[in-house]
Order: structure tokens, then sequence, then C-alpha cells
């Protein structure tokens, strides 16, 4: 696929944390030969503070990201222009200096909590798709995400949920529901979300 003519169409993915937006945009990546731009990477770093007041933070505020260089990342993209995006680590709540590289392409998928937040992220894209799932369901995948994969104890995995993840959901993520133009389930079969984005692109972006 190519971006010659045209600007590359950015599709955002958005959704409550472990509703399902990583697997539909991975799956999505491979059936349109996709760059991913998730917007984890644009954690602000930490390294200011100590370790044991980082892992304190409200992790689900729209403050702690790098709005800034976001918008400039994705508007470069959304013109043709690459990028190379920082890259986080959420076991150390730090960035690692490195940086990828992402390139443009007639489809480039887009993905974050709070995606769909600010008006300024909802303008530059060109399609806006939610992952609805329930709240049970998703603390449920949030233990065995957590646990796997950043070394945390079902214990301090609830709390979290508990005194940030729950209501800061509830204020800034499933509002902007009503912002998509396209809502998916995050417990439906993989392959039909997928198809229902998919079905929702316009005739220039050719499928792989």
């Amino acid at each position: 696929m190519s971006t010659t003519g045209n600007l590359p169409f950015l599709i955002g993915i958005a959704g409550p944390s472990c509703a399902g937006k990583t697997e539909l945009s991975r799956r999505l990546s491979v059936l349109l030969a996709a760059p991913v731009l998730p917007l984890d990477g644009y954690y602000l770093d930490l390294s200011h503070l100590p370790p044991a007041e980082r892992m304190q933070c409200n992790f689900d505020l729209p403050e702690v990201l790098d709005h800034d260089l976001f918008v400039r990342h994705l508007t470069a993209l959304g013109q043709g222009h690459p990028i190379s995006r920082p890259v986080y680590d959420f076991a150390t709540h730090l960035r690692t200096g490195r940086l990828q590289a992402v390139s443009p392409a007639v489809v480039i998928l887009v993905e974050g909590l709070l995606l769909l937040h600010w008006e300024e992220v909802r303008n530059l894209l060109s399609l806006r798709v939610y992952v609805d799932l329930d709240d049970q369901s998703c603390l449920e995948r949030r233990l065995l995400r957590d646990g796997k994969e950043r070394g945390r104890s079902p214990e301090s995995v609830r709390r979290q949920y508990a005194e940030t993840v729950r209501p800061m959901a509830e204020k800034y993520v499933y509002p902007t529901r009503s912002f998509a133009d396209l809502v998916v389930r995050g417990d439906a079969p993989l392959e039909d979300s997928a198809a229902a984005v998919m079905a929702r692109l316009p005739a220039g972006p050719s499928r792989s």
C-alpha cells in the first residue's frame, strides 16, 4: 500500500482499559498492513520522582500524557510525514530513551484510552472507533495483563482499578463513546469487529 496521491486515512481506536483496543489494532494492522501509533507511548517521563512515588501517580488523567508531542506527531503522520515516537516502560514509568519509527501509509491506526478526549485529536482522525466492554470484564482482563506483563500483584491491580482506573474512566473515557463513528464490543469475535471497521473504509484504501 502506498500514500501516493492521497493523505493517510487515520483510524482512531479508543475505549476503557482492557476493553480490547490493542487486540483490534493488531488485527487491523495485519489485515491492512498498517502501522500502529499507541497513545500509551506518550506518557510523560517520571524520572524526577523516586520509584515509590511514580507508582502512586494517577496514570488515567489526561495531563499525564504528552498531548503536545502526540498532536504534532499525529498531524505529521496525517500529512504523510514519518515520525519517531517515544517508547515507554510501564514497569519503571520512564521513557526508555529509544525512539521507534512510524512511517506513513494509506491507513494508520491510532490507539489509546483517552484518544477521543481531546477535540483537537478527534478532528485529526478519519474514523473514530470505540471499543466497549463492561467494567467487570475489563477488571478481569487487567488482572491477567498486569500480572503477566507488568509483574503486578492482584491486590495492587484491584486497588489501582478502584481508586483511579474506574473513576477516571467514568469521568474521561466513557463519555467519549458519543464521539465515535463506530462502536464495537470488546467481547465480540475479533474478526467481526475488524470487519465492521474495514467496512467503514473509503474505496481508496486497499485491503491486503
